[in-house]
């Protein structure tokens, strides 16, 4: 048996982001109808002294027909370094026997993919004229919700705000040349928001950077910088303002802080959140309802989505003879 092997820049080239977001589609669609298993992530805390944790995702899919895991660490000391706050790898099965079909970079598939479910959600809860953008964060989830937010809405003008000055400064001049597009690096965060249309927190925040008080009528949030229960970017206002949208309740009710502390204050009951993005997409709830309400789409990740993601890159790399085959085993020696 062999394996295909894809490196980080091989699915950056498979991937990309507009093609990225009809698969999450699908895959928040399959899952919704009842046609996938996405049990909660399993996650190993590292000691204090050591810092982050490994986790892992596993997730299976009958539309396309695939399963697999994501095996992945998250470091937030990373951040100043040369290395990715999440590495990892996805390995994406076979359905028929269980055979392992590939091994895969996860930082690259974690980055694209979570971009692309926020702009799913931008595509179906911001206002069809939004085109004011702020991005709190300067890392690689701002970088991929810039590029998922392009994709979705056309964007007249965009902000960042960045905890560093420097990176807030690298960030604008990396991506407004990639994208062709000015792109301004505020002071705070309340400057970058104020106005905005959509807002996306993609930051490693333990506290709350986005605050409820400056929202604007009509705004949508994206969070994503957050996926574990014991941080949160949002204050409770800005939840409480806010019809919250979720990729899946169970993960909500488990894992998102954003959600989770405003909850044990008292602000907020599991009945705030309105509905899953695939629910909306299936017509089972309703999303925006009006151009003056603020929409929240609180992001945790799901495994089903690193699968789709995987099962999508490796036809394509099969397609295009991209990655390096091994020769891994698996087969019965009844020799």
């Amino acid at each position: 048996m062999k394996v295909l092997i894809v490196n980080q820049s091989e699915v950056r080239q498979l991937m990309p982001m507009n093609a990225c977001m009809d698969i999450m589609e699908t895959a928040l669609v399959t899952l919704g109808k009842g046609q996938g298993v996405n049990p909660l992530r399993w996650a190993t805390f590292l000691p204090e002294e050591v810092g982050g944790l490994i986790g892992m995702m596993p997730a299976y899919l009958a539309d396309p027909p695939s399963m697999g895991l994501k095996a992945v660490t998250v470091m937030p000391g990373n951040h100043g370094t040369p290395y990715d706050a999440h590495q990892g790898a996805v390995l994406l099965f076979e359905t028929e026997y269980g055979c392992l079909r590939a091994m895969m970079d996860a930082t690259e598939i974690t980055g694209i993919r979570t971009g692309a479910v926020s702009g799913v959600a931008t595509r179906l809860l911001a206002r069809d004229d939004a085109d004011d953008v702020a991005i709190l964060g300067s890392g690689v989830q701002a970088s991929s919700h810039l590029a998922a937010m392009l994709v979705a809405r056309t964007a007249r003008r965009v902000r960042v705000w960045s905890r560093s000055d420097d990176n807030a400064n690298a960030f604008s001049e990396r991506e407004s040349s990639r994208h062709g597009i000015e792109i301004e690096v505020m002071p705070s965060a309340k400057e970058a928001v104020e106005g905005a249309d959509i807002i996306c927190t993609t930051t490693s925040a333990r506290e709350p950077v986005l605050m409820g008080e400056w929202l604007s009528p009509g705004a949508h949030i994206n969070a994503a910088g957050s996926s574990i229960k014991s941080t949160r970017e949002l204050d409770t206002d800005a939840v409480v303002r806010s019809r919250l949208y979720v990729d899946r309740r169970e993960s909500t009710l488990n894992e998102a802080g954003d959600f989770l502390f405003p909850k044990q204050e008292g602000a907020v009951t599991d009945d705030h959140i309105q509905g899953e993005l695939g629910e909306i997409l299936l017509h089972q709830v309703t999303g925006r309802q009006s151009s003056d309400e603020i929409t929240l789409y609180k992001s945790l990740g799901l495994g089903v989505e690193d699968i789709a993601s995987a099962h999508y890159i490796y036809e394509k790399a099969v397609e295009q003879d991209l990655g390096t085959w091994l020769d891994w085993g698996g087969e019965r020696d009844d020799g």
